[in-house]
């Protein structure tokens, strides 16, 4: 792809390991400049990271996660004035990049769409303005009220913290009387490695425990405009910490849910005023109605990008950054094909033997075995995305056939703890 960028054109705030990889598949080498706070750079081992990899340019240190100054940014670094584009690497640089890209004149989500977006329960008071569907919900600051919302609500919820990402601090509960002991967990969540030791201050939502499908919409917006709309179909993990498993795109729905996730997606984008991007927002279908779970002013995680292009058989990242240039790509309305993804999801314990990877790959349909989990290695409980061990990408002429050939090969790989 040419973008004609030249060197040190485009700011990328935060890194994230799997996005950095992937947008070095899109963009020219020393053309990036990676913004990260300075302690997550030490402890992640950023700077051998930027090195190793082509697109990074430079490395900037700068705190954007919590209290960041755009102008601050631009005092130290002047070069970065002359950035083509801005984008959010991670969860937790949204608000900083849409900032950015407002002193800069760039497209991008806006900074209240962005501080809608990065905050739970923003995102459900604006729900309900708008009279999308929302489960009864209460921003609570200790276990007692969680205990009366509860109990209120036929004895279970979920308590979830309002600004953290991948399913992390996200809890099912099913007993009132395992709030206090439970209270922790979604209050002050472990900080991921993303974030800085600075700390992330976060809210506690408790939410109606909803039942049904669940399914997360893609859009691309160029200035208000939605240019493309996907429906993924989601599947969770049972128990008590709700973590994505796997992903169908497109989704089997029928026509009629579709269009009606679809509207409720474009509905919520319009209300906050998200002007250019990627709005990835997630959704319980309940009798037919699509109920609003959250919503990220980014690009969707696990991949769910790499299924859009397979399905569609354009590039979708390509796209969203010629939208984040300034352009309006044109993009397909109906996929030509489908593609799942399966995560290997390991029992807790020490790792003694990973086996099967050979025979996945035979699977028809299967493009693609990553098994992250290796032999010596602790599985901890599976608290979050970050605790999956691997994935298995597979394509098929309908979403069913792509989602069977995905758990099938899944299904052949076999961790082994002791």
């Amino acid at each position: 792809m040419d973008l004609d960028l030249g060197r040190e054109h485009v700011v990328v705030v935060g890194g994230s390991f799997g996005s950095l990889r992937w947008f070095d598949q899109e963009l020219p080498a020393g053309s990036v400049v990676l913004v990260e706070e300075p302690d997550v750079i030490d402890r992640r081992g950023l700077t051998r990271f930027a090195e190793e990899l082509p697109l990074i340019g430079r490395l900037v240190a700068a705190e954007y996660q919590t209290g960041f100054d755009a102008d601050d940014l631009l005092a130290r670094e002047p070069g970065l004035a002359g950035a083509r584009l801005v984008l959010p690497g991670l969860e937790y640089a949204v608000g900083a990049t849409a900032r950015l890209a407002d002193r800069l004149g760039l497209p991008g989500a806006g900074v209240r769409a962005a501080d809608v977006f990065s905050d739970k329960h923003r995102m459900r008071l604006l729900a309900d303005e708008i009279g999308l569907a929302n489960p009864a919900y209460e921003l609570v600051d200790d276990p007692d009220r969680a205990v009366a919302f509860a109990r209120a609500h036929g004895g279970r919820c979920v308590l979830k913290p309002t600004r953290r990402s991948g399913s992390l601090g996200v809890q099912l509960v099913t007993d009132p009387a395992e709030l206090p002991g439970r209270w922790a967990a979604s209050a002050t969540p472990p900080e991921p490695a993303e974030a800085t030791a600075r700390g992330l201050p976060t809210g506690v939502l408790v939410e109606e425990l909803l039942v049904g499908s669940e399914h997360s919409v893609e859009l691309l917006v160029a200035d208000g405009e939605v240019l493309f709309a996907n429906v993924t179909d989601k599947r969770v993990a049972g128990g008590r910490y709700p973590v994505e498993t796997g992903h169908t795109v497109p989704s089997a729905l029928p026509a009629a849910e579709h269009d009606a996730l679809r509207s409720a997606a474009v509905r919520l984008a319009e209300a906050a005023g998200f002007r250019s991007g990627m709005l990835h927002s997630e959704w319980i279908l309940v009798d037919g109605v699509p109920t609003l779970v959250e919503c990220a002013a980014r690009m969707p995680g696990d991949m769910i990008t790499a299924l859009i292009s397979i399905a569609y058989e354009r590039d979708v990242i390509e796209a969203y950054l010629r939208v984040l240039r300034g352009e309006r790509p044109a993009l397909p309305h109906r996929a030509t094909g489908a593609a799942a993804i399966e995560f290997l999801i390991a029992p807790p314990g020490r790792v003694t033997a990973v086996d099967g990877r050979r025979a996945a790959l035979r699977v028809p349909g299967v493009l693609d075995v990553q098994v992250d989990t290796k032999v010596g290695q602790t599985v901890p409980e599976l608290l979050s995305s970050a605790h999956r061990s691997g994935h298995l990408m597979a394509w098929g002429a309908t979403p069913d056939e792509a989602a069977v050939a995905a758990r099938r090969a899944a299904g052949e790989i076999r961790i082994t703890v002791g």
